[in-house]
């Protein structure tokens, strides 16, 4: 069965000041330095990933001012307010405070007057200090805020990281997705996921993570669950990893047209990221691990330029090229000098 079984999950459509807040204060060291209205004020909504730097508003232009945006006012917009006198600068800074802004971050150790700080207090609107740089501020809150506003989608597999390469097993129920990640994994490599998979789309990539109830854990028919960690130790998990391969498992019968050159590149669209494919029949006897691993080294090939079956494409070109080459009708030996070994 071609692999085309995932699960959307719903996306988020907003989160609060307050959750921000509560996730990022560690690693960027936020200070809220104005909040009139307590808990009511960091319950203002946040609705996008991107960010905004008003500094076009600040000098009147709002035709095009995105408000529903958080705002940053790093050295620029700072130093700008600063250059105009009391009066220009409570106008200019009324101008945002006019619209429903989620809130007002000042990064870069910047802060505003009290009278501007007054204006945004009685419009309700939190104003929030960072001593991290604007440019490092703006990377890590959009990462964040992308992370919670991506598309996400449940498909059933196993993930695991082979030489670097997301691998994700997938097939029908039964046919051994579990065992062959175990094997894997016992061989040295990690485990991300069994069974159910959380794929995260962010900037056009799939990142794939366990949920919070099988993280580590994997369920081998027959057996049970068994706790990779406890087992292998904490190198033989990570808790998320880029998908870069889909191995579709399937049961091969003779009527079956499997694809013998790698001549043809599959990839299957989920979420719109299309993820290179290999259809793996299986047969018994197959050792489906080791051919995992290759499909690991064959990417990692790939990635740096060099394609084994177009290698192959272009030696059986050449070598068509000279039998068919006037008046070459010598006989040829299949190898020209077999050099002995006599160890």
């Amino acid at each position: 069965m071609p692999f085309d079984a995932h699960t959307p999950v719903r996306k988020k459509e907003k989160i609060t000041v307050q959750y921000l807040i509560d996730h990022l204060q560690d690693s960027i060291k936020l200070e809220v330095t104005v909040c009139a209205g307590g808990s009511a004020c960091f319950k203002r909504d946040i609705t996008e990933a991107d960010l905004h730097r008003p500094g076009l508003a600040l000098t009147g232009y709002t035709d095009l001012f995105t408000w529903q945006r958080l705002q940053i006012l790093g050295n620029s917009e700072c130093q700008y307010l600063s250059s105009l006198s009391s009066e220009d600068q409570k106008t200019a800074f009324k101008r945002l405070t006019t619209f429903e802004i989620p809130a007002i971050f000042l990064t870069h150790g910047n802060d505003l007057h009290n009278e501007l700080l007054k204006i945004a207090e009685q419009a309700n609107i939190p104003v929030i200090s960072t001593p991290v740089e604007t440019i490092k501020f703006m990377y890590l809150v959009r990462d964040f805020l992308e992370d919670q506003f991506a598309l996400q989608t449940i498909v059933h597999g196993a993930m695991v990281d082979v030489y670097g390469i997301g691998l994700l097993i997938a097939g029908k129920a039964g046919i051994g997705k579990s065992e062959i990640a175990l094997d894997l994994v016992e061989r040295g490599h990690r485990l991300v996921a069994d069974d159910v998979i959380t794929l995260t789309k962010k900037s056009n990539v799939l990142m794939a993570a366990a949920t919070e109830m099988n993280r580590h854990f994997m369920e081998v028919r027959g057996l049970g669950i068994i706790d990779i960690m406890s087992m292998f130790g904490i190198r033989a998990i990570r808790y998320q990893k880029r998908l870069e391969v889909l191995v579709d498992l399937f049961l091969w019968d003779e009527h079956t047209e499997v694809d013998r050159t790698g001549l043809e590149k599959l990839t299957t669209g989920i979420m719109d990221v299309q993820i290179p494919t290999v259809k793996l029949p299986i047969t018994p006897g197959k050792n489906i691990t080791v051919i995992a691993e290759v499909i690991a080294m064959n990417h990692l090939l790939n990635h740096y330029g060099y394609d084994s079956a177009k290698a192959f494409q272009e030696r059986l070109k050449t070598r068509i090229a000279q039998k068919s080459r006037k008046g070459d009708t010598s006989p040829r030996r299949i190898i020209d000098y077999f050099e002995g070994d006599f160890e």
